[in-house]
C-alpha cells in the first residue's frame, strides 16, 4: 500500500450565482483549479511535482492536507482516508502532515517571536508547553541553521533565507512523517537555494521523511526528486521514475519544459521550443486535450478528444494522443 494514494482528486471554486450575476444575468463560473488528480508517493521518497505557474499545483498540495477542501476524490494517508475524518481526528492527522509555504514573508506571524511562532504546534497538539516546549523548540531551531539566543525575536529582524528556516522548523517541531514543500526556495536568492535544499535532504535522511515537493523549477525537482509528475492546467500530463521522465520526454509539454534548460555540457542538444500563446484560463478550459492550443503537434483528435493516461515505461505513463509516434517536439522545428 501506497503510503500517500491520491485519487481523483478535484478542486474547484465558483459555481454558485452571486448577486450580480442575478444583476448582470451572468451564468456563474466555476474554476478548475484541479480536475481528477490521481498519483502515488512511498514512503521516504520525494515526488517531484513540476508545472508553470497557476496550473495548480500549491491547490493540490494543499487539498491533499485538506487545507483547502476538495471538490471531488479523496487522499487516503498511511491507510486512512483524509476526505472521512472530523474536525478532532484531523487535528490529530496533522501532527503527521506538515507544509512548508512558498512566501517566508507572508507566512509567519509578524506578532509573534520565533519562540512563539516555532512552538505553537507543541501547543495546540499537545505534545509539551512551557519550559520543555521551549527546549524543544530551541533544539529544532538549532538544526534548521539558525541560533537559539535568536528566539525571543521578530520576523522581521531576519533575511528571507533564514525565515524559511523558521518556516521549516514551525513544520518539523511536532515530528511529521509526510511534509508538501509549497515552493519553499522560489522566493530566495540561488545561493540560499542550495542550502535550504541542502537542508532538506538531510532533514529527510534524520527523520525518514516523505515530500511532496512543489517547484516550477525542473532542474531542482531532477536534482531532489525520486519521481516526477508533470501539471498542466490541472491536471497530470506525465508521471514516472525522475531519471525516466527526464532523460526521455514523452509528453510534448514535458519536452519543451526539458527544452528550457540550459545545459553546458551539451550546448547542441537541439533547439529551444518555445511554446506559443498564454496558459488557458481554468474557468474556460480547453476542449479535447487542455495542451492542443500550444502544442506544435496538435492534429485534429486533440482538439475533439482528451488523451487516455496510457504506459509507456515501467512506471512512467503519460496523457498524448501522439505517444504511440514517439515524436519529439525538438525535433519539429518548433522554436
Amino acid at each position: 500500500m501506497s503510503f500517500l494514494k491520491v485519487e481523483n482528486l478535484s478542486k474547484h471554486y465558483g459555481g454558485q450565482r452571486r448577486l450580480a450575476d442575478w444583476v448582470t444575468g451572468n451564468k456563474p463560473f466555476t474554476v478548475r483549479a484541479v480536475n481528477n488528480v490521481s498519483l502515488t508517493v512511498e514512503k521516504g521518497e520525494i515526488l517531484g511535482l513540476i508545472g508553470e505557474s497557476g496550473c495548480g499545483k500549491s491547490t493540490l498540495g494543499r487539498a491533499i492536507l485538506r487545507l483547502h477542501e476538495p471538490t471531488s476524490g479523496r487522499a487516503i494517508f498511511d491507510g486512512t482516508d483524509l476526505s472521512t475524518l472530523d474536525a478532532p481526528a484531523l487535528k490529530a492527522m496533522r501532527r503527521r502532515m506538515q507544509i512548508i509555504f512558498q512566501d517566508p514573508y507572508a507566512s509567519l506571524n509578524p506578532r509573534r517571536t520565533v519562540a512563539e511562532i516555532v512552538g505553537l504546534p507543541l501547543q495546540l497538539h499537545g505534545i509539551a508547553s512551557g519550559e520543555e516546549a521551549r527546549a524543544i523548540t530551541a533544539k529544532i531551531i538549532e538544526r534548521v541553521g539558525l541560533k537559539p539566543n535568536q528566539m525571543d525575536r521578530y520576523p522581521h529582524q531576519f533575511s528571507g533565507g533564514q525565515r524559511q528556516r523558521i518556516g521549516i522548523a514551525r513544520a518539523l517541531v511536532s515530528n511529521p512523517e509526510f511534509i508538501v514543500c509549497d515552493e519553499p526556495v522560489s522566493a530566495l536568492d540561488v545561493s540560499i537555494q542550495a542550502q535550504i535544499i541542502a537542508l532538506l535532504q538531510e532533514l529527510k535522511q534524520e527523520m525518514g521523511l516523505t515530500y511532496l515537493f512543489i517547484s516550477h523549477d525542473i532542474s531542482v525537482i531532477g536534482y531532489l526528486s525520486d519521481k516526477v509528475a508533470v501539471m498542466y492546467l490541472g491536471e497530470i500530463v506525465e508521471m514516472g521514475p525522475v531519471d525516466a521522465v527526464l532523460a526521455r520526454p514523452r509528453h510534448p509539454y514535458t519536452q519543451s519544459l526539458m527544452s528550457a534548460v540550459p545545459d553546458i555540457d551539451n550546448p547542441g542538444k537541439g533547439a529551444r521550443v518555445r511554446l506559443t500563446g498564454d496558459l488557458p484560463s481554468p474557468v474556460l478550459p480547453p476542449s479535447g486535450c487542455k495542451f492542443h492550443t500550444r502544442c506544435p503537434l496538435a492534429i485534429d483528435i486533440c482538439r475533439r478528444t482528451a488523451p487516455v493516461t496510457e504506459t509507456v515505461g515501467p512506471g512512467h505513463q503519460a496523457a498524448c494522443h501522439r505517444l504511440a509516434e514517439g515524436i519529439d517536439i525538438s525535433q519539429t522545428g518548433a522554436a
